[in-house]
Formats: structure tokens, sequence, C-alpha cells
């Protein structure tokens, strides 16, 4: 017979020496073992899944900016349904392309379903153990014929075990366990009962009195579960207010740059005009070649800036497309036709403010973490509590199995009972470490405190600095009016002191840069009025309420605490923003028409009619697409747009 104790020794070694040269000498020694990974293994790129991509045109450029595409009059109105309607990811404008904002539709729902998991330490809690035991023990005895020698036998028992318990816990924080014990052993040889069988029933409670005793302390983590889930719609809301408003700071910018390239567009046509003009009087030795060479100096520096006014527009298009989540290239050339507003808003400062320290997600989101510090508070102040549980139990035990005469036997369960009562008690000594949690959360609830202070007062900053470029804004646009007005007659009497011979064209052209750079400011200025009211809404948290944006659960369903046994439950899946209402005055035309938008220079071209007979004949240039020169002399007023209403009196869809 081989010796056991040498083979395990053998066994012990080989295995060290062979771990040990498998970390030297490589693979191939246990070759039912994994290597070991010593190198990085990276996938080429054209291995990896192909992703879909969108079956688009190259994109409109500067020098190809699709003007002759069909038109789409896009409303604000609805610019903003169509962002929500593709609000699957919420976005945000970073230049010319919206970027994740890192928050979704799902954000929510995915937090909602920590609350379950808090629930469910409360939940009954059964456990079952199943064991068929055979154990046989070698053990020596002498040899009964020859007692210098000895013998090995054997002693081979059976047995079964059944243990179940079935545990629950309560808001106090007391644990109810109900236990069964099922044991049967099978022994050799004679004994009192075999086989033998003892069964007992356990009822045991343990109530915690200091450390983790109490409702409130064991509802915290319910508690933080659902404010998470608040924290979480509301960092949701504030990113979707952050979207909405980039609508509409991308739609008045997309306005605005129209505006700009129609007034330069209008000064090109002018000075190309003027210089046909200067060249035929240069024929006709009216006019010398350095006047006609200023002319020409002038008009590549307009069309320069044409081509920036073109690309502008490019640019702000894109951006729009981008932020509504259109493709980068459409079928139809986006045009905007809600008239901007040029009425001035009067706001209340204290209705403002109460909005916003009620409305601002930012600010709910700073009270939803103050409330979570207090539960966490809570929490640290029963952590630094002694550990003092009472405990009790009652058992009922029960014995049953054959005696050697080969009856059978047995007590019922009610006639051998046992209790127990007491009492467990443990605590650290100087409770270090509870002590510290404790004052690091009275800290961290000073600093939070702190953070909602400064958030309160950051907020009326951003407010006065919203009121005060709102007032500036407007007060410009009004002075712009009037510039443009001034720079409207100037031109118009350059004009008229031109044909009558008493100044030079050089008058002319300046009058020109000075009428078209008005018309710009007038479109820079009136744009930024109407973004700034979007950005108050912002301000005081009420632009979703502002234009009845509300959220909804899109529910599924899911399998529920039954599992495969139960019907699916309902569950939210995600919180997607409902359409908004019609919020600002409907428009059948370009935005930028409603802008006065009249050729300044056509008493020029009637004069340059009448000389046809005395200069060689010109015509000149129409003005370039797509913007016509035919928009009426009058600035039509638009009515203001419904401004920060609060939810209360929106009904909900």
């Amino acid at each position: 017979m081989v010796p056991l104790r040498p083979i395990l020794g053998l066994l012990v070694a080989a295995g060290c020496l062979l771990a040990g040269g498998t970390r030297c000498s490589g693979d191939g020694l246990l070759p039912w073992i994994k290597p070991e990974q010593r190198t990085v293994r990276v996938r080429h790129p054209t291995q990896l899944p192909r992703a879909a991509l969108p079956d688009t045109p190259p994109p409109p450029t500067v020098s190809a900016p699709r003007w002759d595409a069909p038109v789409w009059n896009l409303s604000l109105d609805e610019a903003i349904r169509t962002s929500l309607s593709n609000s699957e990811i919420v976005r945000v404008l970073a230049g010319v392309a919206a970027v994740s904002s890192g928050r979704s539709i799902y954000d929510a729902a995915i937090s909602n379903a920590e609350i379950d998991v808090a629930q469910g330490r409360f939940d009954p809690t059964v456990a079952v153990d199943n064991f068929w035991n055979r154990t046989e023990n070698p053990f020596a005895l002498i040899d009964p014929g020859d007692p210098q020698r000895t013998l090995i036998a054997g002693s081979q028992s059976d047995a079964y075990d059944l243990d179940f318990a079935l545990s629950k816990s309560n808001l106090t924080g007391g644990v109810w366990t109900f236990g069964v014990a099922d044991n049967t052993t099978r022994v050799p040889g004679p004994a009192p009962l075999n086989p033998s069988n003892s069964t007992a029933l356990d009822l045991s409670y343990t109530q915690p009195l200091l450390q983790g005793g109490g409702i409130a302390v064991n509802q915290a983590p319910i508690v933080l579960a659902r404010i998470n889930v608040e924290r979480s719609y509301f960092q949701y809301k504030s990113s979707v207010q952050g979207m909405v408003f980039d609508v509409i700071q991308a739609y008045w910018s997309l306005v605005s740059a129209r505006t700009v390239l129609w007034a330069r567009q209008q000064q090109v046509t002018q000075l190309e005009f003027a210089l046909q003009l200067a060249e035929a009087q240069e024929a006709a030795d009216l006019l010398s070649a350095g006047e006609v060479a200023q002319s020409k100096v002038s008009l590549a520096s307009f069309r320069s800036a044409l081509i920036a006014a073109k690309a502008e527009v490019v640019r702000r298009e894109t951006a729009l497309r981008s932020i509504l989540r259109l493709p980068v290239t459409l079928q139809r050339r986006v045009t905007p036709s809600t008239p901007p507003s040029t009425e001035q808003v009067q706001f209340g400062w204290e209705d403002l403010l109460g909005m916003a320290e009620q409305y601002r997600p930012d600010l709910i989101e700073l009270k939803l973490i103050l409330e979570a510090d207090q539960q966490r508070l809570l929490q640290a102040r029963n952590g630094a509590l002694p550990q003092l549980n009472a405990v009790a139990n009652y058992r009922w035990n029960g014995l049953e199995g054959v005696m050697p005469v080969g009856d059978r036997v047995y007590s019922s369960l009610g006639e051998n009972t046992g209790w127990t009562l007491g009492i467990n008690f443990s605590v650290p000594i100087g409770l270090r470490a509870a002590r510290a949690q404790l004052r690091q959360q009275e800290l961290i609830i000073a600093r939070d405190r702190a953070n909602l202070d400064q958030g309160l007062q950051s907020a009326s900053f951003f407010l006065a600095e919203s009121l005060q470029n709102l007032d500036q804004f407007y007060e410009q646009y009004r002075a712009t009016l009037e510039t443009r007005a001034a720079a409207r007659k100037n031109l118009e009497f350059q004009i008229a002191r031109y044909q009558g011979g008493l100044t030079q064209y050089i008058v002319v052209l300046q009058a020109i840069v000075s009428w078209g750079d008005a018309v710009s400011a007038e479109a820079d200025l009136l744009a930024l009025y109407n973004i700034e009211l979007a950005n108050l809404q912002v301000q005081t948290g009420t632009i979703l309420e502002t234009h009845a944006v509300f959220f909804y659960e899109e529910r599924y369903r899911s399998i529920g605490p039954l599992g495969c046994l139960g019907s699916g439950r309902c569950y939210p899946r995600a919180n997607p923003p409902s359409d908004n209402q019609n919020v600002y005055p409907e428009g059948d035309r370009p935005s930028e028409e409603y802008f006065d938008l009249a050729d300044p220079l056509e008493p020029l071209r009637d004069l340059r009619r009448r000389e046809r007979d005395v200069l060689p004949p010109l015509d000149p240039p129409a003005p370039t697409e797509p913007f016509p020169d035919d928009w009426p002399e009058e600035l039509p007023r638009s009515p203001a747009p419904r401004m920060l209403q609060p939810a209360g009196v929106l009904p909900e869809p």
C-alpha cells in the first residue's frame, strides 16, 4: 500500500512548481489552465459592428448653399415641437452641432428602480437547506484472533438534514424568524433509537433598541431613493429647458443672419450698379479713373462681406437642424416664418425672484440635496449609538425513532419546549469612527446650506443680468430704428444731391454702407432681444411651463415580483416631454420680411433709365436669391409671446 502523505506532499510541491513555472516560462505546462494575460489585445476598427449611416447628401456650403431648394416655412412653435419629439437624448447646442447633455428620457425611470431596491430589504426571505450525508470514518481495533495485530474498520452513518427559515424585517428594525429543522440519523450498531428523527420549530424576534432601531432611520434608504428620483427628474427637466432655449436661440440667430445677408446683398447689388455707372461715366469722360478704382475696391470689400454673410446663414441653418435632430442635409431649405416680437415686455422683480426660487431646477436640486443630507444625518446619528438588541426565542422540540425491539416511539412538539430571552450589547470604545462620520455629515449640511444660499444669490444676479440685457437690447433696437431711418434719409438726400451734380458718388457709397450697417444692427439687436426673452424664462425656470410642456410616463410591461409565474406589471420606461402649445404669433412669410427691407437705390435706377440717351445702355443687376427686394415699406409690430406663465394655471394634456 502506497503511503498517502508523501504523495500529497509531492502533489503540493508539483502544483507550486507548475504555478511558478507558468509565470516564468509561459504556456503549455498546464494546458487545462488558461495562460496569464500579458498583452493588450485590441480589435481592429473594421472588426467592430457597423452602425447604420443615414442616406444624406453632402451638406450645403457657402459655394453651394442650395438656395434653389424647396422652402420649408418653419414657425418657432413647430421648431420647438420638433426638438421635443426628437428628445430621446436631450441635446445642447455647441457651435453648429448639438451634442448630448448627458440626460435622456430614461434617467428618471432608471433611478425609480432604486426605490424597489431599497424597499426590498423589508421583503420576506425564504431559505431552505437540504443535505443527504453519508459518513464513514476509519478506526483501529485489536485483532481478536491475534492481540499483537491491529485491524482497521469503518463506521458508516447516514443522515438527512432539512433546515427551513422564513424571516421578515419590519420598519422598526426588528427581524421575525420562523424556522423548521428536521434531522434524521442512522448509525451502525445498537442505539436507543436507530434511525432517529429530531424536529424543531423556532420562532424568534430580534429588536434593536439603539443602533438600527426606529422607523425613521429604517425608512431613510427608501426616502433617499425617492429623493434621487426627484433629483434625476429635475436634472432632466433642466436639460430639456436648455434644449428649448437653444432651439429659440438658433431660430432667432438664423433670422438675424438672413436679414444681414439681405443687407449685404443689397449693398453688393448697389455697388455693382454704382461701378457700372462709374465705368459708363468714365467712358464719357465724366469721371476719373481714380474714382472708378475706388468703386472697385468698395465692391470687392462688400463681396467679401457677402460671402461671410452667406456662410453665417449656412452655419445658423445647420445649427438649427442639428438642435432639432434633423439630417445634416434636407431636401427643403429651412426658412423661419415667425415674426420677431417688437413689443417691450415689463416684469415685476419680486415676482421673478419668487418664480426662480420655486421653479428653477438647479435650486430645486439644491433643496433636494439638503433633504437627502438630513436623512444621512439621521443615519449617522443612529450609527453613533451603541448596539443594544433584545432577543426572544421560543422552540418546540420533537423526537421519534425506532427502538431496538423494532417499535416506533415519538414525542409530540408540545412536550418539550424551550425559550430564550436576552440582551446583546456591544460598542466600540470611544465611537471614534461613528462620531467622525456624524461630524462629517453635519459639516456637509452646513456646506450644502451655503450652496443653496449661493444658488439663490446667483439666481438673483442672473435675473438682474437678464433684465438689464432686455432693457439694453430693446433700447438699442429702438436706437437702431432711428439710426436706420436717419441713414435712409441721408442716403436719399445724398442720392438727390448726386443727381443734381452737387456731390461725388463716394458720398453715396458711404451712405450705402451706413444704411446696410443700420439694417444689420437692427436685425442683430431684435434677435438678441427675442433670445433674451427666452433666457429670462430659463432664469426663472418657467420656459417649459410657458410653452405648456409637460412630462408623462411612457410605460411598458416588465417582469413583476412573481417572476415568470405572474403577469407582467407596468413600470415607467421613460419620461418624454409632451408637445408644446402655440405661443408665438403665426407668420405666413419669411421672418426677415417683417423688417422694412426696401431697395433704397431705386431713385438712382430711375435716374439711370433717364440717362440712357446720354450714356451707354446699362441695366442694374437683380438682387441675389434667395431674398426678393420687393418687401413692404412699413415695419409691422408683432405681439409679444406669452411670458412666464406659472405651471399651475396651464391644463395638463
